[in-house]
């Protein structure tokens, strides 16, 4: 199987190249800004922005793939609201100009399409296990520009042209099976890991830290990505929640994360934030349609993980 990854030097996308590739595929990842980066398991890396539609089509008509992995996007919400057009530009145009390239590349079948979301296009209107049937409720350009690209994706698979399968990631974290770590220095994981390294003199929760949020290994990710890959069919546009139903307080992953790294984090409370207490994934879709547990995503792990990227493996980790 020929694939092709969009955002295939990233986080998430190293993580899925080497999944696949481990199960045979021959990937190329894509990527706008890095093309001399080498990516393990990738067969070939190419450089295309999505925003540009005559370089991408080239790249997709002369890879001719069986799938695609869309898992390119910005991806912060905070600086969303400051950068609202060109998350729309690079989410949504950019969706809209790989449907076009696999349109004009007239493939000999369908291909398959994963398309990476979050679980922030649900919003803060409800509070403990979110479904794939809840109504979405964006409350950021981000999460806006993912449920507009999800409805794009679906739109265009129910034509027949496609097949797809939306995966609604809840807070990827931990690091590559090659130590590359989250980037992303807004997430409490990484701060917790920055607090113990020095980095940052503390790490801040909102109210009393008792909100509650999960936490999903990379590596569980991109084993999703690779199950929903056998799965999907043309003609269909299924939604996964993609999470492991298990929540922990913002207090419980920093003192995690203190065991961990035996170090001592301080923390300082800011004021009550206007939140929801809990919000964690329902996966019996999941786990029933793709035959997929998340077996790598005990907060151990996942900050064992992180650690040992950040510190390229010169410090003992103690994980369980």
């Amino acid at each position: 199987m020929r694939v092709l990854v969009t955002g295939g030097t990233g986080f998430l996308g190293r993580a899925v190249v080497a999944e696949l590739a481990s199960h045979g595929a021959l990937v190329t990842a894509l990527t706008h800004t890095r093309p001399g980066l080498s990516i393990p398991g990738a067969d070939s890396v190419r450089r295309a922005d999505l925003r540009h539609l005559i370089g991408l089509a080239d790249v997709v008509n002369e890879i001719q793939p069986d799938a695609i992995c869309h898992l390119a996007a910005l991806a912060t919400a905070r600086e969303s609201f400051a950068k609202a057009i060109e998350y729309y530009d690079v989410n949504v145009t950019g969706t809209i100009n790989l449907l076009r390239a696999v349109e004009a590349a007239r493939l000999k079948r369908p291909p398959k399409v994963i398309f990476a979301s979050t679980n922030a296009v649900y919003g803060s209107g409800k509070s403990g296990a979110l479904t794939e049937d809840d109504p979405p409720n964006p409350e950021s350009p981000y999460a806006a520009s993912k449920l507009a690209a999800e409805q794009l994706i679906s739109g265009y698979a129910r034509t027949g042209a496609i097949g797809a399968s939306i995966l609604r990631c809840f807070n990827i974290a931990g690091a590559t099976a090659d130590g590359y770590g989250d980037p992303d220095q807004t997430r409490i994981i990484s701060n917790v890991i920055r607090a113990a390294n020095g980095e940052i003199p503390h790490v801040t929760v909102n109210g009393d830290g008792s909100a509650v949020r999960e936490f999903t290994h990379v590596l569980d990710v991109a084993e999703a990505v690779r199950l929903a890959l056998r799965s999907t069919e043309a003609g269909y546009g299924e939604v996964f929640n993609i999470g492991t139903g298990v929540g922990l307080s913002m207090m419980e992953v920093i003192r995690a994360g203190e065991r961990i790294t035996g170090r001592s984090i301080e923390i300082v409370h800011r004021p009550p934030a206007h939140e929801p207490h809990t919000l964690v994934a329902n996966v019996s879709k999941a786990r029933a349609s793709l035959g997929w547990k998340a077996r790598r995503s005990s907060i151990d792990r996942i900050l064992a993980d992180a650690w040992k990227a950040t510190n390229r493996g010169q410090r003992q980790v103690k994980a369980r």
